[in-house]
């Protein structure tokens, strides 16, 4: 018999007779993306750790980060659904309601967060120095009387409080180190010193750090001089001083061959003055230019232009004003008669603004606080783009633009449940992006949503006598996205059998 959606039975227990219920484990369990995350929690001994600091309910905290990650998820009330249809690392692989959640994540303490994270940087490596990559972003709250929610200054501003959260990557930017969260009110440019300290206390002493434009200001600059610490911005933000510079260096290096920076396909130079007047140290600033960059900013340009000029000429002979901004790029004509409104009559391209523009498409700034090469800073600040990318992931991929919480309590669990599962979903990304470079293919589905999609195909269903057996053979694809992180068909096969003769064991202690 097929049945609808498990929680329905779950949540409606008398809609239905007794002998028409389901099971307590579905007759079909996705497997495949059970198999990678286990093995990478393996890896990584996370499952010893937390074994450790939770103690008998750690199966349970596991199986919601790996919640979280499959199902891209925060809601406690669906995790119902996903353990009736996935292995489990729960003993004897229960099935935990919704409610049971939620009394698991109040019970998390801070001394066990605190915990994880000593115990997470202490197996990181400290004899080397590391770049540490550090982006920070802000959560809007709908949720009850949490002490770190305050009205704030969000990216995104629709009126409601907020809280802040930021995480640590190390240098290659595949393994999260740390994450704080704390009161929206604070600035990043503020808290950024109690992570400096933090990061000190983490045990790594020779730091770098890859900040984006909104960690830039004098006290920060001066401050990380003062500890010793080196820095590499992007100068995003500060077009005065990127355009002063590209424009004393324009001519010098974009068309000699020497400054090519393979594998990046842009030319490069590097410069070195104060970044401020009362700046004490010499500065390197890595000028780059890129002919694709150059054609692509430029096309997004004339686009944005053709736009407004299409957009002012809907509003010809109206009475209309337009903000300020707008005129950026175009002297917009009015025509006063008598006494009455003035009316807008047309928009004069301003032309001398717009080449001036065009004439810095193609060209980006670096700075760094270290001596190096344009070559070295570009491979360092690179890595941040894939920081940036994991970091909306925290987001986006892993249901984290939103709190849902109403305690305290639990609102520090879920960031500690995420966290985990970014580690896990950090450690996929990498491998995945190893594979296609040791394959030279480019697969649209080594990423990590496609990747997850196409392992949750692989099935085991139930049979007559209580087994659990493969639905179908791994396919070419799988194998391909397997191979990642040095599963075989072999390997999915015997897992199969041991989950099966788990769920077996289980099934006769019930009877």
């Amino acid at each position: 018999m097929m049945y609808p959606n498990a929680n329905f039975f779950r949540f409606f227990p008398d809609s239905v007779p007794n002998e028409d219920r389901p099971p307590e484990r579905s007759g079909c369990l996705r497997i495949g993306t059970f198999v990678v995350v286990r093995k990478i929690l393996q890896e990584y001994k996370l499952d010893e750790t937390m074994n450790a600091l939770i103690g008998r309910d750690s199966g349970l905290f596991l199986d919601l980060a790996a919640y979280t990650l499959v199902t891209e998820g925060n809601v406690a009330q669906y995790y119902p659904e996903y353990a009736f249809n996935h292995p489990l690392f729960t003993e004897g692989m229960h099935v935990y309601s919704d409610s049971k959640v939620c009394d698991f994540l109040k019970g998390i303490t801070p001394d066990q967060i605190i915990m994880f994270q000593n115990t997470w940087n202490e197996k990181q490596d400290h004899r080397e120095k590391i770049y540490i990559s550090y982006d920070s972003t802000n959560k809007n709250c709908q949720a009850g009387d949490l002490e770190c929610v305050e009205f704030g200054h969000p990216k995104q501003d629709n009126g409601k409080p907020v809280f802040n959260y930021s995480v640590a990557y190390n240098n290659t930017n595949s393994v999260p180190l740390f994450y704080e969260e704390y009161p929206g009110s604070i600035t990043d440019v503020s808290q950024l010193q109690i992570m400096l300290e933090k990061a000190k206390g983490y045990g790594y002493h020779e730091i770098g750090f890859i900040l984006d434009r909104g960690y830039f200001s004098r006290e920060n600059i001066r401050y990380m001089d003062k500890n010793g610490f080196d820095f590499i911005i992007m100068m995003k933000g500060m077009k005065s001083l990127a355009h002063e510079i590209v424009t004393a260096n324009k001519g010098r290096f974009e068309d000699e061959y020497s400054k090519n920076i393979r594998g990046y396909n842009v030319y490069g130079m590097t410069v070195h003055q104060k970044l401020f007047p009362s700046d004490e140290n010499d500065r390197y600033f890595h000028i780059y230019y890129s002919d694709s960059r150059k054609a692509s900013e430029k096309g997004e340009l004339t686009a944005k232009i053709a736009r407004l000029a299409k957009y002012f000429k809907k509003h010809q002979n109206q009475s209309v004003h337009f903000e300020q901004t707008l005129e950026h790029y175009f002297d917009l004509i009015y025509w006063h008669e008598g006494q009455k409104d003035e009316k807008f009559l047309y928009a004069r391209e301003r032309t001398d603004v717009i080449n001036r523009e065009i004439s810095f498409c193609g060209y980006f700034v670096i700075i760094t606080s270290a001596e190096m090469t344009a070559s070295k800073a570009l491979e360092l600040y690179k890595s941040r783009d894939v920081s940036e990318k994991l970091f909306r992931a925290d987001k986006c991929f892993l249901g984290n633009r939103t709190m849902r919480a109403h305690m305290n309590e639990t609102e520090n669990a879920r960031i500690f449940v995420e966290f985990v599962a970014l580690i896990v979903r950090n450690r996929i990304y990498h491998q995945l992006i190893e594979q296609e470079k040791q394959s030279n293919k480019k697969r649209n589905y080594m990423t990590v949503p496609a990747a997850i999609r196409e392992l949750e195909k692989i099935e085991i269903i139930q049979q007559p006598d209580h087994r659990y057996r493969l639905n179908y053979a791994v396919t070419a694809t799988q194998k391909e996205i397997l191979k990642a992180f040095g599963i075989n068909e072999v390997n999915i096969k015997k897992w199969a059998n041991e989950i099966s003769a788990k769920l077996s064991d289980e099934m006769k202690e019930a009877v």
